[in-house]
C-alpha cells in the first residue's frame, strides 16, 4: 500500500471510516511489530449541503473532524482511489503520537487540508460516509436479500 491510497478501516473504534495512507511501514518496527501504516482519516464527515442554505449554515455543515492512527495492514481495506495531500507528509509521522500537543497540531493541520480539499470539490468520493449495507458487511453482519427486503436498506422495518 502507497503513500495516498485511501483505504477502510475494517476493525475497531473507526471501522467503516475512510483513511488515507500518510505513511505506509511493510516490514514494522520496534515499537509495532506488524506491518503497518500511518493513517489520517474522518471521523465526522461534512454534511449535505444545498443551494438554499446560507453562507454561514454552509460553512458549519462543511466541517470534518479527522483523527490520525497507526493502523495493522490486516485492518485496512485498500481500494481503487487515491488522495494527494502535500501538507501531511511532513505533519504526520510516527514521532507524532508520542506528545500530546504534537498529535492536536497535527489533527489541525489534517482538517485544514481535507476541508481545503472538500471545499475544491475533488474526491467527492471520500467526503461521503459508506452506504449502511457496506458497514453490516465490514462488522460482520452480512444481511441476506429477504432480510434487506424486509427491513428496507436503512434497517428500519417496512410493512
Amino acid at each position: 500500500m502507497g503513500v495516498g491510497r485511501v483505504a477502510i478501516i475494517t476493525r475497531g473504534r473507526y471501522a467503516g471510516k475512510k483513511v488515507v495512507i500518510v505513511q505506509p511501514n511493510d516490514s514494522g518496527s520496534k515499537a509495532h511489530p506488524f506491518a503497518y501504516a500511518v493513517v489520517a482519516g474522518i471521523e465526522r464527515y461534512p454534511l449535505k449541503v444545498t443551494r438554499r442554505m446560507g453562507k454561514k449554515t454552509v460553512e458549519k455543515r462543511s466541517r470534518i473532524k479527522p483523527f490520525i492512527k497507526v493502523v495493522n495492514y490486516n485492518h485496512l481495506m485498500p481500494t481503487r482511489y487515491t488522495l494527494e495531500l502535500e501538507g501531511l507528509k511532513g505533519s504526520v509521522t510516527n514521532d507524532t503520537f508520542k506528545e500530546v500537543s504534537q498529535r492536536e497540531d497535527a489533527k489541525k493541520t489534517v482538517k485544514k487540508a481535507l476541508e481545503d480539499r472538500y471545499t475544491s470539490g475533488k474526491n467527492r468520493w471520500f467526503f461521503t460516509p459508506l452506504r449502511t449495507f457496506f458497514r453490516s458487511i465490514i462488522h460482520g453482519r452480512m444481511l441476506t436479500g429477504e432480510q434487506v427486503s424486509k427491513r428496507g436498506f436503512f434497517g428500519r422495518y417496512v410493512v
